[in-house]
Formats: structure tokens, sequence, C-alpha cells
């Protein structure tokens, strides 16, 4: 004997003697030509009506949903090139502002030093120009005092010649005189 037993055996026992006993066949398992063209033609009824009513509208959907998604990822991928191409701009941007920037410094650099030696070379002309000056201003003050010496030496000299001769000369010798004190002071000078 076979301990071996289905679960709820029994109950699929009764179903099968209710629809004729157990020696009948079980109706959804026989073969009849009738049930079967009726059920054919039951499919594909309805395998017509859904494709005209389910199948179009469905593949439709499917369809608008692939083009979003792709219109959402070349969307994407143009996001993220443009992102790129922005923050290879600002990369460009950043390195050529810091080029200007270093350009500037360097500019304002060397204009600083072009000041610096303008203002230094103003200052040594202006320093010669003062001292060129001061040089003149001395020759002129020593040509006056020479001279001013000149005409004391000449007064003092007439005076001790007419002291020493007692008498005062003609206009002549006092020419000849100065002249002669003069030469020697010019003498005596160089």
């Amino acid at each position: 004997m076979n301990n071996f037993r289905i679960p709820g055996s029994e109950q699929l026992h009764e179903s099968t003697e209710a629809h004729g006993g157990a020696g009948s066949s079980n109706p959804l398992v026989t073969l009849d030509p009738g049930l079967f063209i009726w059920t054919i033609i039951t499919f594909l009824v309805l395998f017509f009506l859904l494709k005209k009513f389910a199948w179009a509208p469905l593949l439709q959907v499917l369809e608008s949903r692939e083009e979003e998604i792709r219109s959402s990822l070349e969307d994407a991928k143009k996001a993220k090139d443009e992102l790129i191409n922005l923050n290879d701009e600002s990369e460009r941007i950043l390195a050529e502002a810091r080029s200007k920037a270093q350009q500037i410094r360097l500019e304002a650099k060397s204009t600083a030093e072009k000041i610096k030696t303008d203002i230094r070379s103003k200052t040594e002309e202006e320093s010669q120009r003062i001292l060129e000056d001061a040089q003149n201003q001395i020759q002129v003050e020593k040509d006056k005092a020479i001279s001013e010496i000149r005409q004391e030496v000449v007064t003092l000299s007439i005076l001790v010649a007419e002291k020493v001769i007692g008498k005062n000369l003609s206009l002549v010798d006092n020419e000849n005189l100065i002249k002669d004190s003069i030469e020697k002071l010019r003498d005596y000078e160089a």
C-alpha cells in the first residue's frame, strides 16, 4: 500500500464524482471540437479587441514614455556638456583674470619705477640748476667783491702815492698807476 497522500485528495475525488463520478472524464480535460472552435473564436475576438483598445494605447504610452526618457537623457547630456563648458569657461576666465592682474601689477611696478626715475632725474636736474645758480651767484659776488677791492686798492694807492709824493698826480698819471696796480693784482689772483 501506498502511504503517499496528496493533501486535499478527498475533495478532488468528491468533485470528480459530482461531475459524473469517478469513472467519467473531466470536461476540462476532454477534447470537444465545438468547445475548441468557440475557444479559438473567443480568443481571436478578445485578441483583436485588446489589440485595438488596449495594446495600441498602451504601446503609444510606452513609446511616448520612451521618447520622454530619451529626451530627458539628451537634455541631461546637454546640461552636463554645458556644465563642463561653463567650468572650462570659468577656468579660462579665472586664468585670464589672473594674467591680467599680473600684467596690471607689472605695469604698475613699471610705472612706479618710471615715476621714481623721473622724480630722481628732475631732482638731480633741479639740484644741478640750483648748484649752477649758486656758482653763478658766487661768481657774480666774487667779481663784485674783486671790483670793490680793486676800487679800494686804487683809492688807497692814490692816497699813498699822494702822501709819498706830497702832491696830487695828474689824471694820466693816476690812470697809469691804476693800470699798473690792476695788472699786478691780476698776476697775484692767477
